[in-house]
């Protein structure tokens, strides 16, 4: 089997709503977005011809989806009162609402059906929160 490995990183905010510890408070992450792309065989003709896919594209892509992620807050939808949400907004902070908590568990599943949506044969995606801490989504 054959694989690539690219990652991007991006800075954000998050918390998690109804969690009993430390990570119910806002807190920021240097996140890191690590995707690997797997096949059997290699193409055979053209520009790309012995590679799984262009190296170039695949950390364009991978580099864009982080990008979407930075330097902002990201929240779990209906978390935050209306008022709060009115009052960031009012201060033109950039939100990303997302339709599940917020845990790199999570992202590892958005991320990997992010880049299957884009074509890519995705074998797994690692997201780290943290140098030493990261959660991984494959099939």
């Amino acid at each position: 089997m054959y694989q690539l490995t690219t990652h991007a990183s991006f800075d954000s905010a998050h918390f998690l709503s109804g969690y009993e510890g430390k990570c119910r408070n806002l807190h920021g992450h240097r996140w890191k977005l690590e995707v690997t792309v797997s096949s059997e065989e290699l193409v055979r003709e053209g520009q790309i011809r012995g590679m799984i896919v262009d190296f170039g594209e695949l950390k364009k892509d991978v580099k864009n989806l982080a990008d979407e992620f930075d330097h902002c807050l990201i929240i779990e939808k209906g978390t935050l009162k209306e008022k709060t949400m009115e009052v960031l907004t009012e201060e033109e902070f950039k939100i990303i609402q997302v339709d599940f908590r917020p845990t790199a568990e999570n992202f590892a599943r958005y991320f990997y059906e992010r880049m299957q949506k884009a074509g890519y044969k995705v074998s797994l995606v690692k997201v780290y929160e943290t140098p030493n801490n990261m959660a991984g989504y494959g099939e």
